[in-house]
């Protein structure tokens, strides 16, 4: 090593003789964590990822990005209850972001521009799959085994694709013509086949397709009604919930009633309520076991807390924490009911079990009582599998154990929403190329997420968020939407409020404020921090660039 005199540490590149990175004890390394509205999306999206070029007016590319993982963001950006949103660091700072009205706007602007999904023709001879059912996770399963190379004949009882979010959800909520362009788009790539009007057990043997295609995948749904009395006894005029919507969305109408007392606390319990006060009912009651939603609530409904607040408006009375006691019938038809305050109390060995307060009795009068408490899957065709169960028994990748069948949706009694429906059938999927030697083995995402602490929020300035408008209460009718969605503008506003938690911002904070000139830059650009490069031979690890890192990119490990 070359030796200097006094003063002659002036000389020109003395400085890079002394590799001052000797004196650390810990290092900056780039750490890239999953975001929290990554980790809670059950459909798997990367909201960041697509928010970052949303921002900077990507929109084909972000919708793209989406895409790679639900192919159904027009239909789930409205009926999703989006716990990304529940999950998203900048709750913590003023207001999460609009995760959904973002997604609503891509898939919307998708149909409108007819943007051609993102996959190439699968080879003539590739294998084929079966997909019984063309709900969200049967045409979720579909997209991704086409994605993999592998060719898809979908066969679908009803006439048209979609499933529930087709034959019941209403106008107002989700409308018919985006769920017929958004699931006819995906339907007409090549490589996949629409047989409608097929029923697995009627039209189709779940025998003969294990013979004709090299795997097949069951998201038959659950839409049989679940058997419903009180004490044993039911009114002669009771009315299947999930039934009355479907009429409602087929033909516009319900059974007349003018006092409606609909049993349930999920979605599909406030769009009843809601239908009925259209439909003319004078009063509409939604008696549920559980809460509404709220901080510190521990049995609150499943309803969306938009849907509920929309529905209140509408003149829909809510009862919360209320039980069915016994049915008041003249003659075989309902003419009240008995309702009872009941609560979610610990017992002896500290489980949360419901229980009715005596004393609190009072009747209800009401002409039509409608169950709303959820449905069972019809087995027709696969009884074998169901093997007495209530539901077919899949594990997360979807195998039922049964030699190259697999399943997910709410056939598998998992899901209980679109988003986890189209989640299910993703991962379904990749189970069913990987057992085909399609594809690799595929990593396991990782569980590490980044906390709101480990964010520096002094480069991030407070925005509000952007809500999007809906209707007032006299202008919504049987088919407009309600929700009316963040225009491009507001979404463009909006995405640029995501704090890229856990992703590299390419701020430059790291290379500007390094002491040491320890931070160095490549000379091509890479969206992921990879251009950002610490020669190690002279950071001193001080911790700086960790410390003023906006997204927690950066984190200071101990030192080999």
């Amino acid at each position: 090593m070359k030796q200097y005199p006094r003063g002659g540490i002036a000389e020109p590149g003395a400085s890079l003789a002394y590799h001052t990175g000797s004196w650390r004890v810990q290092r900056p390394v780039h750490v890239h964590q999953a975001a929290p509205c990554h980790h809670a999306c059950p459909a798997g999206e990367d909201a960041q990822a697509y928010l970052a070029l949303v921002e900077q007016g990507a929109m084909q590319a972000a919708w793209e990005a989406l895409v790679s993982a639900n192919p159904l963001p027009a239909i789930t950006g409205r009926v999703c209850p989006h716990p990304c949103e529940s999950g998203c660091n900048r709750g913590q700072y003023d207001e999460p972001v609009s995760i959904h009205g973002i997604e609503r706007v891509l898939g919307d602007e998708a149909i409108r521009n007819n943007w051609a999904y993102p996959v190439s023709a699968p080879a003539a001879d590739a294998p084929t799959v079966a997909v019984i059912g063309a709900g969200p996770a049967g045409l979720s399963c579909a997209w991704h085994l086409l994605r993999r190379g592998l060719r898809v004949v979908v066969f679908e009882s009803e006439t048209e694709p979609g499933g529930i979010c087709a034959t019941a959800i209403p106008e107002y909520r989700l409308p018919a013509k985006v769920v017929s362009a958004e699931c006819g788009r995906l339907l007409a790539l090549d490589g996949i086949e629409f047989q409608p009007g097929q029923q697995l057990g009627r039209d189709v043997s779940l025998h003969d397709l294990k013979q004709q295609y090299a795997a097949v995948f069951i998201g038959a749904g659950a839409q049989q009604a679940r058997p419903w009395n009180i004490d044993g006894v039911t009114p002669v005029d009771l009315h299947d919930g999930l039934a009355v919507l479907k009429e409602w969305t087929r033909v516009g109408q319900v059974p007349p009633a003018a006092r409606v007392a609909v049993i349930g606390g999920g979605n599909t319990a406030v769009d009843l309520c809601r239908v009925f006060k259209r439909a003319g009912a004078s009063q509409v009651m939604l008696v549920t076991h559980s809460g509404m939603p709220g901080p510190g609530v521990p049995d609150a409904m499943r309803a969306l807390p938009r849907e509920l607040e929309q529905a209140q408006e509408e003149g829909v009375e809510i009862l919360a924490h209320r039980g069915v006691r016994r049915l008041v019938l003249r003659g075989e038809k309902v003419a009240g009911l008995e309702t009872v305050h009941m609560k979610k109390l610990p017992d002896a060995n500290g489980r949360l079990r419901r229980v009715a307060f005596e004393g609190t009795e009072s009747l209800i009068h009401v002409d039509m009582v409608v169950p709303a408490t959820g449905q069972d899957v019809d087995g027709t065709g696969f009884e074998e599998l169901l093997n007495g169960q209530t539901y077919l028994s899949a594990n997360a990748e979807g195998a039922t154990g049964a030699d190259r069948v697999f399943a997910g949706g709410d056939v598998t009694g998992q899901a209980g929403t679109v988003a986890a429906a189209v989640g299910q059938g993703r991962r379904a999927a990749a189970a069913i190329a990987r057992a085909l030697g399609k594809t690799a083995e595929t990593p396991r995402r990782s569980e590490a997420v980044v906390a709101f602490s480990a964010l520096n929020t002094e480069y991030f300035e407070a925005g509000k968020r952007h809500h999007g408008s809906s209707l007032p209460v006299a202008e919504r009718g049987i088919e407009r939407e309600v929700e009316q969605g963040l225009g491009l503008s507001e979404a463009r506003a909006e995405a640029g409020r995501c704090l890229s938690c856990g992703n590299c911002l390419a701020c430059d904070n790291c290379y500007t404020l390094c002491p040491d000139t320890a931070v160095l830059k490549t000379r091509a650009e890479a969206a992921d921090g990879s251009h950002y490069v610490f020669d190690y031979e002279y950071c001193k690890g001080c911790g700086l660039c960790a410390n003023e890192c906006p997204t927690g990119y950066i984190q200071m490990v101990p030192e080999l």
